[in-house]
């Protein structure tokens, strides 16, 4: 059994919690467990890291991070930075060992500016909303394949922000994903006051109307509890997108697509950083995750789709 399957073996799904159109499933593991590195909202809240552009000059795929830390750092799979020339989010998760400074692969969520800001990059705290992170984790996984480079397609994520950005009439004059979170605050609040989290919580399968709608889980409660707002806030912006969708009238059951994912091909490739990036593709489901040794720091996963189309929302049974 590889330590992917084995880490899904392990996982009981605790009872939904739920806030209006938004269900959460907890991912619970055995016992609680430290995890061994920071996440960047800690390094970066300590000054133990910084995230920069890669020269003066700039370049859109790609930022500079630096570690001083004596602990790696994790970076998450869509997390946003904000400031310097324009926000990005990280194409996927990266573990960025102990006094190591890394080029890290990015997407533009705020194609309307070029302009420097600050010279460093803020956490945003906040991920990119999850579908979004669905088209970005297929694009990415395709061109690993292809090219061997972490690389979306820039176009198709801006398209997918203005798109859903005017369905949420919240549009800015920079067209930043940033704008739909700023007018949508107070409901995306109360999306993580109604979902608590569990004792023994590593993640969670997100059902929206009840469909499912991808999950995140890590190798230790402590990062999720860390991670949870952020992540709450992503499938959020997803839930309010589709709160005039109608419900789908079988119970859901995660079971299914647990399983999926057990049964999905696996790639595996040398990471950027600490580990290995296994990346998953089944008929129903694409994934991705961070491998370090036998341990999944982290996996993420979505209904499958069309490459570049809005994922569609699968039942879960």
């Amino acid at each position: 059994m590889d330590s992917l399957t084995a880490a899904l073996s392990q996982l009981e799904v605790g009872p939904p919690v739920i806030a209006a159109n938004l269900a959460m499933y907890p991912l619970l593991v055995p016992e609680e467990s430290a995890p061994g590195y920071l996440t960047l909202d800690e390094a970066l809240a300590a000054g133990l890291a910084t995230v920069t552009e890669v020269s003066e000059s700039g370049s859109v795929p790609e930022l500079l991070v630096k570690n001083t830390a004596k602990q790696p750092v994790l970076i998450l799979d869509g997390e946003e930075l904000v400031g310097a020339k324009q926000n990005r989010i990280v194409n996927l998760t990266i573990l960025v060992a102990a006094a190591q400074t890394l080029h890290i692969p990015v997407s533009c969520v705020e194609a309307g500016r070029w302009a420097r800001r600050s010279r460093e990059f803020a956490a945003a705290g906040r991920a990119h909303y999850a579908s979004g992170r669905a088209q970005k984790l297929a694009q990415v996984s395709f061109a690993m394949r292809m090219t061997g480079e972490r690389m979306a397609d820039q176009c198709a994520v801006w398209a997918d922000i203005d798109e859903k950005s005017r369905r949420m009439q919240a549009e800015s004059d920079t067209r930043a994903a940033a704008e739909m979170y700023e007018r949508s605050r107070a409901k995306l609040e109360a999306f993580v006051a109604g979902l608590e989290p569990a004792p023994r919580q590593a993640g969670a399968l997100f059902v929206i109307n009840g469909a499912v709608a991808g999950m995140d889980v890590f190798d230790s409660p402590s990062t999720w509890r860390k991670s949870m707002r952020k992540l709450v806030h992503s499938y959020g912006l997803d839930a309010l997108d589709r709160a005039e969708s109608a419900p789908r009238r079988t119970p859901p059951r995660p079971g299914r697509f647990l399983s999926a994912l057990k049964d999905a091909e696996r790639e595996r490739f040398p990471a950027i950083g600490v580990g290995d990036d296994v990346r998953l593709t089944g008929r129903a489901v694409v994934g991705g995750g961070l491998v370090v040794g036998d341990t999944v720091v982290h996996l993420v996963a979505f209904p499958a789709s069309k490459r570049g189309v809005r994922p569609r929302e699968e039942r879960v049974e």
